[in-house]
């Protein structure tokens, strides 16, 4: 019997020990995917990286040194992943319908803040928010209210 009562103690406590690394991990992901769209035209601007740093501020509040370890961390991990699918999965996991989409947003502010929307960038977010399964109309409204 007390092993019974331990067991529910544990599965009740684990997900508060583990709120911190689920945590990091969506900041991670959503940094991965802003900084993919930072790194999708030839360089980026610090216009890009300001947008980057604006979104993440506002989406996840965190100290500046904080902020530039994870976006190190996020250079790393877009660099060596081969797929996007591990990053979306996490948000599709963790977020509404209505926080995917304002990632998408914070996305295009990204793409928008060197003034030049490239091709590469077009096709790499259209492929984000399917994985995140925005809707094409979802998309398109965060598409115009970023260039706003």
């Amino acid at each position: 019997m007390l092993r019974t009562i331990k067991d529910l103690f544990d599965s009740v406590l684990a997900p508060a020990r583990n709120a911190p690394e689920r945590e990091h991990s969506l900041q991670l992901a959503t940094a991965v995917l802003l900084v993919e769209v930072m790194r999708a035209d030839d360089g980026f601007s610090a216009g890009e990286r300001d947008a980057v740093v604006d979104a993440m501020n506002r989406t996840y509040p965190m100290a500046p040194d904080e902020l530039d370890r994870l976006l190190d961390l996020a250079h790393e991990h877009a660099r060596s992943a081969s797929d996007f699918h591990q990053f979306t999965s996490v948000l599709n996991d963790r977020l509404s319908t209505d926080e995917k989409i304002r990632i998408v947003e914070y996305m295009w502010r990204v793409a928008y803040a060197d003034d030049h929307l490239g091709d590469h960038e077009n096709h790499l977010m259209s492929r984000i928010a399917g994985l995140l399964n925005v809707t094409h109309g979802q998309y398109i409204a965060a598409k115009m209210r970023a260039r706003d």
